[in-house]
């Protein structure tokens, strides 16, 4: 659906404000996932939002958020992209979907 970063290390200051209520994607349990048009867009909201270097933010995963709310990596999000027909093929890795395989 969208490109996504999951940064695993950053804390949500109102955590209570996502309990029950799918909005946080469901497989997620830590941290903040920020999801974009594509990676750059997701990297340039973490970084106005906390301040923060994207160096500095801690543990992240760069991927993808599913049409039914769930965080999938580069390598599943390939997987996903390819057995659905949405693309016939990567162009920038043989195994990870990149942003801009899907536009």
């Amino acid at each position: 659906m969208c490109s996504s970063i999951w940064y695993k290390d950053l804390e949500l200051k109102k955590p209570i404000v996502f309990k029950n209520k799918g909005i946080r994607p469901y497989n997620v349990d830590k941290g903040i996932v920020f999801s974009g048009w594509r990676h750059a867009n997701c990297l340039y909201q973490m970084v106005a939002i906390t301040g923060l270097r994207n160096c500095e933010a801690g543990e992240s995963v760069q991927g993808f958020l599913t049409d039914k709310n769930r965080f999938v990596d580069r390598v599943e999000g390939a997987k996903i992209a390819l057995a659905s027909n949405q693309i016939t093929e990567l162009h920038f890795s043989s195994d990870e979907l990149f942003s801009e395989d899907l536009y």
